[in-house]
């Protein structure tokens, strides 16, 4: 390993954590809304408190915390199953149909 690497990583493993507070408010929001806020609402919720932060910034705080939104949105299913009433079948397909002429007498 060259000598420059080893230094760089050694300050970088010393150095202060850039979002350690956005961290922080990230956990609170999520734990609030009981996992249920993705990334998209956090960042919402972060800009409601005033942060300025970018939406992929906090979905990698997010997958690096391990935070996922539990609950799926519920689909829309417009099936009500059997509504209305059935009219029997009394003719059971059991009839016979005429002819007519084009001025509508029966031949």
């Amino acid at each position: 390993m060259a000598r420059s690497v080893f230094y760089y990583h050694l300050k970088y493993l010393k150095a202060k954590d850039k979002y350690a507070m956005e961290r922080e408010t990230i956990k609170a929001i999520y734990h609030e809304h009981k996992g249920r806020y993705g990334y998209r609402r956090v960042t919402a919720e972060m800009r409601n408190r005033g942060f300025v932060i970018n939406h992929k910034t906090v979905q990698r705080l997010m997958n690096e915390m391990c935070l996922k939104s539990r609950i799926r949105k519920v689909r829309y299913r417009s099936y009500k199953g059997e509504v209305g009433k059935i009219a029997p079948n009394i003719l059971a397909r059991n009839f016979d149909s005429e002819a007519r002429t084009a001025n509508g007498l029966l031949m």
